[in-house]
């Protein structure tokens, strides 16, 4: 994914300012791609000398900020990527590699990690229910709706793997070790 096309995304349902910005990235598209508040500053820079965002003077007064919204070529642009095709990214999971270690090399602290790991998945999945409840009970929604739900729905459907799958691996971790019998040396 792209930060530039992820911003556009955001300027698009909303023009901010990059403050405002940052903050409802964090709220939103923030749940599924990472950016740093710097990043994105340096992003809507980019964007603007691309042509792509322009900023808008600050109304005058003390403490205004300049408010981004998206010009035509960079509409034109996030269309034009929207539409590419892309293949699935391999899955790189750093946990997995870990839990594959842990089969090797014998009992670690791996259980304890898990458990910890288990929570945030069910305080992230708590999070994402509420957002589900206040933001998507209207019948008949517009099509917009419908696909911002479904990326929230995806979020939620990941965080209910990731704790049936975390409860599962606690579960054979903390079942009774049994040593590997030796093998004999020649």
């Amino acid at each position: 994914m792209s930060l530039p096309h992820a911003l556009i995304t955001a300027l698009l349902e909303q023009p901010s300012s990059g403050s405002d910005l940052a903050s409802r990235f964090d709220r939103s598209i923030g749940y599924f791609w990472h950016a740093t508040h710097q990043q994105i500053y340096r992003e809507l820079g980019r964007l603007e000398a691309a042509g792509w965002v322009e900023s808008l003077p600050p109304e005058s007064g003390r403490g205004r900020k300049k408010v981004y919204r998206v010009l035509p070529a960079g509409h034109a642009e996030l269309q034009r990527w929207v539409a590419e095709g892309q293949d699935p990214q391999p899955h790189r999971n750093e946990f997995m590699v870990r839990l594959r270690a842990e089969a090797v090399v014998g009992p670690t602290a791996l259980a304890s990690d898990i458990q910890r790991r288990l929570q945030l998945h069910h305080q992230k999945l708590a999070e994402y229910r509420a957002i589900e409840a206040r933001d998507f009970t209207r019948e008949a929604p517009s099509r917009k709706a419908q696909l911002q739900h479904l990326v929230l729905e995806a979020g939620i459907m990941q965080e209910t793997l990731w704790i049936e799958f975390s409860t599962k691996a606690l579960a054979i971790l903390v079942a009774p070790y049994e040593m590997p019998p030796k093998t004999r040396q020649a």
